[in-house]
C-alpha cells in the first residue's frame, strides 16, 4: 500500500507511474462535481442519504444484506474483530505477506496473529498448512486476498466450519474479485474493505467498509463505530469514531458504477503483460487460478534468483532491476519488503528468519508493474521494452 503522501499523477508524460488518478478523474469529473456539489449544498456532510445509500449499493454490489461504512480499511478489519468479541487470549491465522494492518488489527484487540506461511504461486495464505496452525485458542481465521487475487473461499470455508471459526476477509485490494462466481467479501462472517484513493474502489480520501449476512453482527459495528451508542449519548461499550463522510460516501456511489469496467480494463492489461513477460529471463508473471476472477490491484511479478543473474554492483537483483527501470522513467513499486514475522514489533514471537520460507523469498522477489485502468498500450510497451533493456544490462 504506498503511503497516503504519495501523489499519482503523471507530470510528464513520458513517465509512467504505478498509478495515475488523475486519468481515472477526467473519465468522471462531471459526475464527481455534480455529486459533490448536490453534497455541499445539502448541508449533510456526517451520515445522511449519501451514506446509507452508497451503503446499500456497496452491498448490493458485494452481495450481502448488510454493509456498515468507516473510517478506513483499518477500522474495518479492527470493528469486525470487535464485533465477532476476538480479544485477549484468542489467536487469529493470518499471513505474514500483507500489509501491517492485517496483523495490527490482530494485536489492537489484544489477540494474537498466528501467521502460516503462503503459497508461491498466489502470494495467498497456504491452505495446506492452516490446520496444523489451529489449536484451541484459535477463534478466527483472516484470508487475505492480496492484489486483488481471491483465495480458495470454498476450501478455506469448510476449514473454519470443521473447527467451528470465524472467518474474516479481508478483501481492501480485491473489491469485484470473485472465487467460483461469489464476489469476496461475502463468504465469510465478515468482508473488510479499504476505499483508501489507491484501491481499485477508491474514495478521495480515507474510506472503509464491513459487510455481512448477519444483521446482528452489522448493528454491533454500527454501534462500536460510534462511541459504542445505539441511542445516541448513551454508551453501552468502548467504541470509536470511525465514520465515512458524505462528500467521501457521494465520491464511491459514482466510482462504484464503473468498478466493473475498469476491473475489466485491469484483466486486460495483466493478461497483456503475461504475455510480453513469458519469455523474458528471470521474470515470472502472476498467475490468477481458474475458479478465482482476480481484480489485479497490483500486477506483482517475480524477478527470480538464479534464473538469470539480476545483479548489479553487489546490489539485490530485483532492486538493481527496480533502479534500472526508475532510470528508464518506468516507477515500479515493493509490496512488501519485510514479512509481518520478521517486523520489529512482533519480535516478542520468536519467529525468526526461516520461519515462513516462502513469504520471505516473495518479499525479496516481488515487483509490481505501473498498473491503473487507464494504462495505454504505449505505456505498457515501454514498461515491458524497459524490463527487457534492463534485464539485458544486468545479465551481461
Amino acid at each position: 500500500m504506498p503511503t497516503p503522501h504519495l501523489r499519482f499523477a503523471a507530470s510528464d508524460v513520458t513517465k509512467i507511474p504505478p498509478l495515475d488518478l488523475t486519468q481515472q478523474y477526467k473519465t468522471i469529473q462531471g459526475e464527481v462535481e455534480a455529486a459533490v456539489l448536490k453534497l455541499l449544498a445539502s448541508g449533510s456532510y456526517i451520515g445522511g442519504e449519501a451514506v446509507t445509500g452508497f451503503e446499500q449499493q456497496f452491498a448490493d454490489y458485494i452481495g450481502t444484506t448488510e454493509a456498515v461504512s468507516c473510517n478506513s480499511g483499518t477500522d474495518a478489519l479492527y470493528l469486525a474483530l470487535r464485533a465477532l468479541e476476538v480479544g485477549p487470549g484468542d489467536e487469529v491465522i493470518t499471513t505474514p505477506f500483507t500489509f501491517f494492518a492485517t496483523a495490527e488489527t490482530i494485536s489492537a484487540v489484544g489477540a494474537k496473529p498466528v501467521f502460516v506461511d503462503i503459497e508461491a504461486g498466489s502470494f495467498n495464505l497456504d491452505l495446506d498448512q492452516v490446520e496444523a496452525a489451529i489449536t484451541s485458542r484459535t477463534k478466527a481465521i483472516m484470508p487475505v486476498h492480496l492484489f486483488g487475487n481471491p483465495v480458495d473461499m470454498v476450501r478455506l470455508g469448510a476449514i473454519a466450519q470443521r473447527h467451528n471459526l470465524f472467518v474474516i476477509e479481508d478483501a481492501a485490494q480485491a473489491a469485484g474479485a470473485e472465487w467460483q462466481g461469489q464476489k469476496v467479501g461475502s463468504w465469510g462472517h465478515v468482508g473488510c474493505f479499504s476505499f483508501f484513493p489507491t484501491k481499485n474502489l477508491g474514495a478521495c480520501g480515507d474510506g472503509g467498509c464491513v459487510t455481512t449476512n448477519d444483521a446482528a453482527i452489522a448493528e454491533k459495528i454500527t454501534m462500536l463505530r460510534q462511541h459504542g451508542m445505539r441511542q445516541r449519548y448513551y454508551h453501552e461499550a468502548f467504541g470509536v469514531t470511525s465514520r465515512l463522510d458524505g462528500l467521501q460516501a457521494a465520491i464511491l456511489s459514482i466510482k462504484l458504477k464503473h468498478l466493473d469496467q475498469w476491473n475489466e480494463q485491469r484483466r486486460a492489461i495483466a493478461s497483456r503483460y503475461g504475455q510480453l513477460l513469458a519469455e523474458v529471463p528471470g521474470i515470472v508473471p502472476p498467475q490468477s487460478t481458474a475458479d478465482g476472477t482476480a481484480v489485479w490491484h497490483q500486477y506483482t511479478l517475480r524477478v527470480q534468483p538464479g534464473s538469470s543473474n539480476l545483479c548489479d554492483q553487489g546490489e539485490h537483483y530485483r532492486d538493481g532491476l527496480k533502479e534500472k527501470l526508475a532510470d528508464q522513467d518506468v516507477i515500479s513499486m515493493i509490496y512488501y519488503p519485510v514479512p509481518l514475522h520478521l517486523q520489529v514489533v512482533y519480535q516478542d514471537l520468536g519467529l525468526g528468519e526461516g520461519s515462513f520460507p516462502v513469504a520471505e523469498q516473495a518479499a525479496q522477489e516481488v515487483l509490481s508493474l505501473p498498473m491503473f485502468p487507464e494504462l495505454l498500450i504505449k505505456q505498457q510497451d515501454k514498461v515491458v521494452a524497459a524490463i527487457r533493456q534492463a534485464t539485458s544490462a544486468l545479465v551481461a
